[in-house]
């Protein structure tokens, strides 16, 4: 029931920025990280590119129907993880309850910060005008009492923006806000939502919690508060990863199993290398195909222990593409993941938090 002081920090386009910045040719032009002319997707898109409707995980033939002037620039992730790291620093000059969510994203708890600073609001302007100052980079900034409604604020001054939502707008923010739009609910449970006629926030409030809990199990409980403008999740430094993943779209689209029993190796070689280095295992296999169509279905085994050798994860992602196989179409992406991973652990439950 405490006063918190919650700061999500998003980095403006970030990818396409650090290549706008290093590239004084790309400056006010519309750039996309990742893909190519033809093939693969979008992985950023700068501001100028989402002027055309450009948006990440757009397939690029798709992004380049819509701007046909747009630059497209191979992804440089060992920068964008440096300059993610020299962000990080910053962030820790303020507050050691730094949660990154990716290299571009993090929410950082100031309440009692290392600087003294008794407003929330000064913190954010200190650190983006310091993202800025030692990056060239600019940064939006959500300010609030929880973890989902700092994430929802960051959203709303974007690029370059802050604001604000306090314990007395929370309620009537969430109330007004799209199903859709809430952090965390993906297509296919807003679909689910508004089959049961539930499109905003104002809609998912008049639910009972029985209702909710019927229809969406544990989570029921999570929709119920924070439709109350409610989350006491509080921030983790060391945020436990759910899975560890790799994919590849391929130049050209694959149509023999041998040739995709092939493209699966080095994917499986990527997944296990993280497993490797980090210690970290799992017990479910997913598959992930996507067809030249668009179109992609995902398969999954768990098996009764760990696993833990490459042979394993490698006869268990072939067993997964063996049993699918023939698709009647050809195949332009493959992935490989492990979950059910030994550092999972159970998710708390919302609390009640009033404070700011």
């Amino acid at each position: 029931m405490g006063d918190r002081r919650i700061v999500h920090v998003d980095l403006d386009a970030f990818y396409a920025s650090v290549e706008q910045r290093d590239n004084p040719e790309l400056r006010g032009k519309p750039v996309a990280v990742g893909g190519s002319r033809e093939r693969g997707v979008v992985a950023a898109a700068s501001y100028e590119a989402r002027r055309f409707g450009v948006h990440s995980a757009m397939p690029s033939v798709t992004a380049r129907r819509k701007c046909p002037d747009l630059i497209f620039v191979r992804p440089r992730f060992d920068v964008y993880k440096q300059v993610s790291q020299q962000i990080r620093e910053i962030f820790f000059e303020y507050t050691p309850l730094v949660e990154p969510l990716s290299l571009d994203e993090a929410y950082l708890d100031v309440t009692d910060n290392l600087k003294g600073i008794p407003y929330a609001t000064q913190v954010a302007r200190e650190i983006r005008a310091k993202i800025f100052q030692e990056t060239g980079l600019t940064a939006s900034a959500g300010v609030s009492y929880c973890k989902f409604a700092a994430k929802m604020a960051s959203d709303q001054n974007k690029p370059n923006g802050m604001f604000v939502i306090t314990p007395e707008m929370g309620p009537a923010f969430v109330e007004q806000l799209p199903i859709k739009k809430f952090h965390g609910i993906g297509p296919a449970t807003a679909a689910k939502f508004n089959s049961l006629g539930i499109f905003t926030g104002l809609d998912l409030k008049a639910q009972s919690l029985e209702f909710l809990q019927e229809r969406f199990g544990k989570a029921g409980s999570y929709y119920y508060w924070l439709s109350r403008g409610i989350d006491r999740r509080p921030v983790q430094p060391d945020r436990i990863r759910k899975s560890v993943g790799a994919e590849n779209t391929f130049e050209k689209d694959l149509a023999s199993l041998e040739e995709m029993t092939d493209a699966l190796q080095p994917i499986i070689d990527k997944v296990w290398r993280y497993c490797e280095n980090s210690g970290v295992r799992g017990r479910t296999v997913t598959l992930k195909v996507k067809f030249s169509d668009f179109q992609q279905i995902t398969r999954s085994r768990t098996l009764p222990g760990m696993v833990e050798n490459r042979a394993t994860l490698d006869q268990t992602g072939k067993d997964l593409l063996v049993g699918q196989f023939p698709f009647g179409k050809s195949v332009r992406l493959l992935g490989a993941s492990l979950s059910s991973l030994n550092t999972d652990e159970e998710p708390e439950s919302p609390q009640l938090c009033l404070g700011f």
